[in-house]
């Protein structure tokens, strides 16, 4: 039996029956008055278990945008409702403002929204809904909570996408939409047009040429159709905090980012999330099937505190592509774990694909080297000093074996990525 403000206030008057009348009896009585009124009111107050409560909310919604759950509540009693309902959800899933006021006179009904602001990935999942009434009184009430499930799955930020339009642009002037060519190795053969003062001599077509009067080059095109495979590695590595989010969630951005400009350039893609076992995995879609099927797939995945079972990783890009591709590897770039796990399998990729290696770097590590205040921050410049050269000397160490390293911070990592993606198209080395 819930009590109310009222309930208190009525309590506090009974110092003054006391003060007019000093005596033992004044107290009890004014208790029972209390008590009395408090059991008549709960008990002349409408059942929280007499109404039908539904619940309608969207399937999903994207990290940091605005959602609302829909409660209709229906009361099948004859008494009129007065209360509060508090519609109760994960504290990630952001409730703002979850309580509502009721009044419902017999067979009515009321739809109430709980807007949400999830600040985190993944399914989040309401809890129950608590009605709590009051009799006609405002002395005390019922209360009852009731389960009304719900699932909300909030899905990746995609705060990269800001990016997208102007690789998108460089794109099209690579595939040769634009007034821009590429030409070199590795590159479909496009057309042929007049040669201009500074092209290169080695673009020329000599045959052509000679059946025309002037002289003219061929122009390429970026090849289409290849295959770009990313692992996401969800190892204890990927649990580490970098600013305010895990590790892991650069990576799921620059995953996506890379996935959305692939698709365009015609590629396929493809993406595996693994640590010791399979997470999660993404093939088979194209066009405009692949970013929802990228974001579904990547929303619910958290950070698994194990080792990365690099061997097994090698092989479940091996078992699912033999022909060459690019394939990038989403991971830290830590000195111990990348030697002891990565290291001595890598050449078992390098050796059939291009292979790209993006990891997140820490901000808090410059600010640690340039920190000389006191003598604990000259420590902890060259414990950071010492450890930005181990880092450099494992990324040297892979580049040697094969693997482009791509490094930068959390915002800068997904357009990073898709900067080195086009390079190596213009290139030819996919």
């Amino acid at each position: 039996m819930p009590i109310t403000w009222r309930a208190g206030a009525l309590a506090g008057l009974g110092v003054v029956a006391v003060l007019l009348v000093p005596a033992s009896l004044t107290v009890i009585l004014w208790a029972a008055l209390v008590v009395g009124g408090c059991l008549l009111d709960s008990l002349l107050a409408a059942s929280p278990r007499s109404v039908e409560i539904t619940r309608t909310v969207p399937t999903s919604v994207r990290l940091t945008e605005r959602t609302a759950s829909t409660l209709a509540v229906t009361n099948l009693g004859r008494r009129t409702l007065r209360g509060t309902l508090r519609d109760a959800w994960q504290p990630s899933a952001g409730a703002l403002a979850n309580r509502h006021e009721l009044k419902l006179r017999g067979g009515d009904g009321q739809r109430v929204n709980t807007v949400l602001v999830p600040t985190r990935r993944g399914d989040r999942l309401a809890d129950v809904v608590t009605i709590r009434t009051r009799g006609p009184m405002g002395l005390a009430g019922r209360q009852a909570s009731l389960p009304v499930p719900g699932r909300l799955r909030v899905l990746p930020e995609f705060a990269s996408r800001k990016h997208l339009p102007s690789r998108l642009a460089r794109l099209r002037e690579l595939d040769g939409r634009a007034t821009v060519q590429v030409r070199g190795a590795g590159t479909e053969f496009d057309s042929l047009r007049e040669y201009v003062v500074g092209d290169d001599v080695r673009s020329i077509d000599w045959r052509a040429t000679a059946r025309r009067s002037e002289v003219v080059v061929r122009t390429w095109r970026p090849e289409r159709d290849r295959r770009v495979f990313m692992v996401l590695d969800t190892s204890r590595t990927s649990a580490a905090r970098v600013g305010d989010a895990p590790r892991l969630d650069a990576g799921i951005e620059a995953a996506i980012l890379l996935a959305a400009l692939a698709s365009h350039a015609g590629d396929r893609v493809e993406l595996i999330a693994f640590d010791r076992r399979l997470r999660a995995r993404v093939a088979g879609a194209s066009g405009p099937r692949l970013m929802p099927a990228m974001a579904d797939a990547l929303a619910p995945i958290e950070p698994a505190l194990v080792e990365a079972d690099w061997p097994a990783i090698v092989g479940a890009v091996r078992e699912r592509t033999s022909q060459r591709a690019l394939v990038v590897l989403f991971s830290a770039l830590e000195p111990a774990a990348v030697e002891n796990g990565l290291l001595p399998v890598v050449a078992q990729l390098t050796k059939v694909h291009q292979v790209v290696l993006a990891s997140v770097s820490d901000p808090e590590l410059a600010e640690l080297q340039a920190g000389r205040d006191s003598s604990a921050d000259v420590y902890d410049a060259a414990a950071a000093q010492r450890a930005e050269l181990e880092r450099e000397a494992i990324a040297v160490r892979l580049h040697q074996r094969g693997v482009e390293v791509v490094e930068a911070l959390p915002d800068d990592l997904a357009p990073r990525l898709a900067d080195t993606y086009l390079a190596l198209k213009a290139a030819g080395r996919l």
